[in-house]
Formats: structure tokens, sequence, C-alpha cells
């Protein structure tokens, strides 16, 4: 009888991979009882949307979509023309991992790439691109991007945020944040209140990473981009008919308080994984996510042990902690990972 195959283990690989938290999966089983109108006008929907709203303490539209990409594209489709361009890091979802879709769902506008340690913008280079003079060959930038925590597993504090912010309002630019770890930033101290004060018109607050069902909330700060939202939304194929299912996840998260208790822990684990990691940590471990210098052959070598992580854009190998990460797969890892050096 020849051996049996070894089982590959995701669980590093991304916090996508991990089921749903409690809390998430209470509250939707609590959904499936009876009927409810659809679209998104059920009853679930609205105490759904109102606890994102005192979550960030702000007005706001709300709506909650399948697909973080497509929240992405469909809030920057809204705040930057076909002949205009985005600004966001050169790393962000946005511009390297999302098939181009803002361009697709903005029927053309473009992404500027911006450098920037730790996929954090250099407020310089922000700053040259919003200064240049405007051209019919080029095109002009119309909103900024930003992601918290960002792809590198790091975090912007208020302060970062409001002087990027600053400089892209002072040219007539909206601003867009990805949020799809915002609740791994809110643990590691970002304060979500700040959000709208800051200047953000529209944000993606991610579901789907913070241990729920795949689900992302699309709140519209600026009232004045949201005409026609749901007609916009259903275009993109982003408005669910059985919308209590995409909302009712987020009461049992943010009523409870695991929204940012889960998102806490994660960190947590990721700051253990940091404590014992022997290879050289390229980026500060501010949230959910340890990124390493390893070779292809040392790579290849942990594969070979089932553990499947990924080589991101700057070279390095990501790890990530997710709401269900314990301290003994932690610990195990660790020991796998001395194995590999």
């Amino acid at each position: 009888m020849g051996s049996l195959a070894l089982i590959p283990r995701f669980d590093f690989a991304s916090d996508n991979t991990a089921g749903m938290a409690p809390e998430a999966l209470d509250a939707l089983i609590a959904a499936n009882q009876g009927t409810a109108s659809g679209y998104g006008s059920d009853d679930l929907s609205r105490q759904a949307a109102d606890a994102v709203r005192a979550f960030l303490d702000a007005d706001a539209e709300v709506r909650f979509v399948a697909s973080g990409t497509a929240a992405n594209a469909v809030a920057l489709a809204m705040l930057c023309r076909p002949f205009e361009a985005v600004l966001a890091h050169e790393h962000a979802h946005v511009t390297v991992d999302e098939t181009g879709a803002p361009t697709f769902f903005g029927g053309g506008s473009g992404i500027i790439p911006l450098p920037g340690p730790s996929a954090k913008i250099d407020p310089q280079a922000l700053a040259d691109h919003l200064n240049a003079p405007d051209s019919p060959h080029h095109q002009a930038p119309a909103a900024l991007s930003l992601t918290n925590s960002t792809e590198y597993g790091t975090v912007y504090s208020a302060a970062e945020t409001r002087a990027l912010i600053d400089l892209a309002k002072a040219k007539g630019a909206g601003v867009h944040m990805d949020g799809a770890r915002l609740a791994n930033a809110v643990a590691s101290g970002f304060d979500p209140k700040a959000i709208a004060r800051l200047g953000v018109d529209v944000l993606v607050l991610g579901g789907t990473k913070a241990g729920m069902s795949p689900t992302e909330a699309l709140v519209v700060f600026d009232r004045g981009l949201t005409r026609r939202l749901d007609a916009r939304l259903k275009q993109a194929g982003q408005l669910p008919s059985k919308g209590r299912f995409y909302a009712a996840p987020w009461i049992g998260m943010l009523n409870s308080g695991a929204f940012v208790t889960r998102a806490a822990h994660a960190n947590q684990m990721a700051q253990r994984l940091a404590a014992l990691m022997p290879f050289r940590i390229v980026h500060p471990v501010q949230a959910n996510g340890l990124f390493v210098e390893m070779s292809n052959t040392q790579h290849q070598a942990l594969s070979a042990q089932g553990i499947q992580v990924y080589r991101v854009a700057d070279g390095s190998v990501r790890f990530m902690c997710s709401w269900a990460t314990t301290p003994e797969a932690v610990d195990g890892l660790g020991g796998m990972l001395r194995g590999v050096v």
C-alpha cells in the first residue's frame, strides 16, 4: 500500500481560508427563519446598516455586497470618471490584484501607482502627482485610494491618514479606503470613528477576512454620490436578492464586539509567530500578517511539508493569521520553520 498523500494546510495562506466566527454564524442561522423582502430592503439589512453607522459614529449610506473587489471597483467608479485616474500604492490590492476591475467598472479610468515603504503611500510622491499640470494626453488624478491595514500588514495612524487625505482634498480629489482588514487596524489602535471626520468619501468595510461569510459593507459618507446607488450595484451584480444573508453576520459581529476582539486575536497570533520566526521579517508586524525573506528552495521545502503560503509583490513570503488561528498551530509552524532554515 502506498503512503498517504500529504494534506495541504492553508491556515496561514490567508485569513480568507478560515470558516465563520461563531458570532457571525449564529446570526446567519437566526436570519434563516421565515421570509423577508429582498434586495436589502429587509429589517435585518436595516439593523446591520445601523450597526455599521454606530461602529463608525457617522451618517452614511450602507450596502452589503459579496465581493471586496467589486465593492472597491464600484466605490472608485463613484469618484473617478473614465478619463481620470486613481492614485494608489503600487502594491495595493486595487493596483495589482483585481484584474483591472477598477478600470472596467470605471469605464476606462486608470490607476497611477505610487511608491512608499511597507505599502504606505509616500506623501511627497502623492503631492508630486496631485500638483502635476493637467494634460489631454494623460489621465489626471481624481481620487486617492488608501488601504488600512495595508497590503504588508502595517497600519496607518490617523495623523498619517489625515496628511494624505488633506493633500488629496486640497486638489479636489475624492478619497476611498479599502478596509478589507480594517478590523485588524482597529484592533491595532486605529480609531474607526475618525474615518468620516478625516474626509474619506467611500469606505469598503471588510467582513469576509474578519470572520464572516463572504460579505463586505460599502459605506458611502458623501451622500452626493448615492444617487441611483442601487441601480449601480444591480448592474455590477452586487445587489443580492437575499440581502439579509449578507447583512446578518454584521449584526452578530458588531453588536457583540467580536468584529474587533476576533481581529485582536489574529493580531496576537501574528505577534506570537513573529517571536518564533527564524526568517528575517521585512515589514513591521502591526496587524495579522508577517512578511519574510525566504529563498525559493526554503519556500518549496515548506510546501513539501504541506504548508501553503504565497510569495507576494515585493518578493517576500506572507504568513497570515485569522480569528481561528490557535497558539498550538502557531507553535507547530514555528517548529517547521526552524527545520526549514
